[in-house]
């Protein structure tokens, strides 16, 4: 039997590895795409123990049907393959050629496989180019799960919402949702794994993008899929009062881009139970998504961060879907820093096995005295 991940971290074959992380990173970047150095397959080997065995029974919808969290290992829980930026009024496969998109996006995956990842949750909603038919043809040819989502995109002035969204109701948009859920995304029978929804950075929230928030807390209840909402430097706070009122936790909730908020809304939101997902990894956001691990751990709570890039994408409008931003800052970059500033290999675990696992968990996850009539209309 392979060595469970805490026996790998008491030896000395860990302290090897956490040194050479820090040492050697700058071979990752030399390889070609798709191969990974000697030491970085070392560190794989790793990563490759990593698993959420003390998690309760619990599950999440990939495109490839039902997984138990406890396999899901390494995630990145905010990334994108295709996004379309045309509108809600004129998106639509006719502007791709799916085997572009597949061959184009195709090495980023198998490199992100390559370099530990198992789970990759893509965030693109529907009207952006959510297609889950690619994603399940990408998922079987790179090894790596995807999950994809169900919800709205109300950020952007609506400029990615349907008519339908202005007309219909809290829980008309919400039955939609559920829908897919029940029965699949369209004709495809395959599932939304979470809620992706978005709003305007603006407070308070406009009446659609309140409207979104309201349909997202009555499908949670009726599904237990978790809500991640685009939300930055916006009503985070407002989004968790209101989800609270419908009688749905703040466990349920995870603030998209929240390293772009103040850390005071970020302590407040973490307070009340929600998950942060510090979702822009790059080199030029390094120091700031570091002062805020640091920060949570500080505090005790580094049990409710998420990391990952917001990267990707295939973009539809140009030439060649334009310029693919990759899935592995994180590890040549990011990984490294932390170990350099005292967090061990056990940390890494906490943020990109365990969280990810209870975050997404499907599972209700409700406030039991709370008046769970929907608002928002």
């Amino acid at each position: 039997m392979p060595l469970k991940w805490p026996a790998i971290a008491r030896s000395s074959f860990y302290e090897i590895v956490q040194a050479d992380f820090v040492r050697h990173r700058h071979m990752m970047r030399k390889r070609p795409m798709g191969q990974t150095s000697g030491w970085s397959f070392m560190f794989c080997m790793v990563v490759s123990y990593l698993h959420a065995t003390d998690l309760a029974p619990g599950h999440i919808e990939t495109v490839n049907g039902p997984v138990p969290v406890a396999e899901l290992g390494l995630v990145l829980e905010h990334e994108h393959v295709l996004v379309d930026f045309v509108g809600a009024k004129k998106v639509g496969a006719h502007r791709y050629v799916a085997d572009e998109v597949f061959a184009a996006v195709l090495p980023h995956l198998q490199r992100a496989a390559g370099l530990g990842v198992r789970t990759l949750f893509e965030c693109t909603p529907e009207f952006l180019g959510r297609d889950p038919v690619l994603l399940r043809r990408l998922s079987e040819a790179s090894g790596v799960r995807v999950v994809t989502n169900t919800g709205l995109y109300g950020a952007a002035n609506d400029k990615f919402l349907p008519p339908y969204a202005f007309t219909d109701t809290a829980e008309q948009l919400a039955g939609r949702w559920i829908a897919e859920f029940r029965d699949g995304i369209a004709h495809t029978g395959i599932k939304p794994g979470f809620i992706k929804c978005g709003v305007d950075g603006v407070s308070p929230l406009s009446e659609v993008d309140r409207k979104l928030v309201a349909a997202a807390a009555l499908t949670h209840r009726a599904t237990g899929l978790t809500i991640a909402v685009h939300t930055g430097a916006g009503p985070g706070l407002a989004e968790i009062e209101l989800l609270r009122t419908l009688g749905v936790a703040a466990e349920a909730f995870v603030w998209v881009h929240a390293q772009i908020a103040t850390d005071d809304a970020l302590i407040a939101a973490a307070a009340a139970g929600a998950w942060l997902s510090f979702d822009g990894v790059q080199p030029s956001a390094l120091p700031r998504h570091l002062e805020l691990c640091r920060l949570f751990r500080e505090r005790g709570q580094l049990g409710q961060i998420l990391l990952s890039h917001d990267a990707g994408w295939f973009d539809p409008a140009k030439p060649g879907g334009g310029k693919f931003r990759s899935y592995e800052s994180l590890f040549i970059d990011f990984l490294p820093l932390l170990l350099k500033n005292g967090f061990t290999l056990q940390d890494i675990e906490q943020i990109l096995v365990h969280n990810p696992a209870r975050a997404f968990a499907i599972r209700k996850k409700l406030v039991a005295s709370a008046q769970a009539q929907p608002r928002g209309r």
